[in-house]
Parts: structure tokens; C-alpha cells; sequence
């Protein structure tokens, strides 16, 4: 019975902490806009012409959003979409002509770390992910695991709204010579690359409740 009424006293005791910490976390949203960049090239090769070619994510604008929660650290654990609408061009190419359109998603779960000096906050962030591409046409959409880090800082205008600015750097997972955006078993490319590396500056607004 003792043994009991101490396993007890221990759940009781953590409930009250993680409520305690519950009620004093804050809820945050915060819309972001900025531009994606720096996507590597991919060496390709065209399912049905045989053709040899580089090609890459276009640069372009990009919006999202992050809804969390504050912790004590301080910090914050978020949750984060950003959308691109962008092209696949050819990478070898000044004169970039567009391949396909492109939708590039990243949807991902992070987490920030704030080092506060005042009203402003400087901080760093890493989140893990999926990033989904897209394409115009009839082709299939690929979705594959990513990772990502970055640091920025923030300013407080208010207790409850602050500005921030940060940079990201996305990797997402593809996996060598395998087959990319296919259509009834026809494949766009066959694609040699590990990784697709792509960066991101945001400016973006949060506001706190």
C-alpha cells in the first residue's frame, strides 16, 4: 500500500506540473511571406528522350504560417506550413526556360530556442518534416521526408505582437536514380541525387495569446 500511495503522490505531483505549465504556456500565430532559394541542380535524365540535363526549382516567393505554443525555456513549439508556387527550369541554362509548373509544400513540426536581450530576441530552430512537390499536368505528386534548420530574430512591439525575420535551409530526403513525377507508369525523369537543398528568408508577424 505505501509503494501504491507513492506511485500515487508521483502522477499527482507530475499532473499538477504538466498543468501547471500547460496554463502558463501562450498560444501563438504567425504568418510569414519571404522568398525560397539556392534549390541544387539534379542530374537527369528524360524518361523518353533519353536527354541528359540539369534542372532545379526556380527561385520565387513563398508564403506559410506557424501556429504553437511558448515554453519556459524560453521557446517555442510550433507547427509550420509554406507554400511556393514555383517551376522546375533548367539549371545549366542562363536563359532558364520553365519545364513544369511546380507547387513545393514543406509542413513541418519544430521547435525554436530564444536567447531575449530586451524587446529583441534572437533565436535558432531546427523542424522535421514532410516537403510535397507538385507538378502541373497529369503528373503524380512526390512527397518525401524532410529536415530543417535556420536562425532569426524577433521584436517585441507589444507584449502580444512581435515582427520577425529569419533563414531556413530545407533538406528534403529523394533517394538516388529513382524515378520522378510519373503518369500511368510513363516517368518524367530519372533523377541521381540524394538531397534537395533549398533555402528561405521570412519576414513574418506573431501574435501571442
Amino acid at each position: 500500500m505505501k509503494y501504491k500511495q507513492q506511485f500515487g503522490a508521483i502522477l499527482l505531483s507530475i499532473s499538477v506540473l504538466m498543468h501547471s505549465a500547460i496554463a502558463a504556456a501562450e498560444v501563438f500565430v504567425a504568418p510569414f511571406g519571404g522568398y525560397g532559394f539556392g534549390s541544387n541542380d539534379f542530374s537527369t535524365i528524360d524518361s523518353n528522350t533519353q536527354e541528359e540535363s540539369s534542372v532545379k526549382i526556380a527561385e520565387s516567393g513563398h508564403w506559410g504560417i506557424m501556429v504553437g505554443v511558448t515554453t519556459p525555456d524560453p521557446g517555442s513549439i510550433y507547427l509550420l506550413y509554406s507554400h511556393q508556387s514555383t517551376e522546375f527550369s533548367i539549371g545549366d541554362n542562363l536563359n532558364q526556360s520553365e519545364v513544369t509548373a511546380l507547387d513545393t509544400d514543406y509542413l513541418h513540426l519544430g521547435g525554436a530556442l530564444y536567447f531575449p536581450q530586451g524587446k529583441f530576441r534572437p533565436y535558432v530552430t531546427t523542424s522535421v518534416g514532410l516537403t510535397q512537390m507538385r507538378p502541373s499536368g497529369s503528373f503524380s505528386n512526390e512527397t518525401h521526408f524532410s529536415m530543417a534548420i535556420g536562425g532569426g530574430a524577433e521584436y517585441q512591439l507589444t507584449p502580444s505582437l512581435s515582427l520577425f525575420a529569419d533563414l531556413r535551409g530545407y533538406a528534403t530526403f529523394i533517394g538516388s536514380s529513382q524515378s520522378l513525377f510519373c503518369n500511368s507508369g510513363n516517368c518524367k525523369w530519372l533523377v541521381d541525387a540524394e538531397l534537395m537543398w533549398q533555402g528561405q528568408v521570412n519576414l513574418g508577424a506573431k501574435l501571442t495569446f
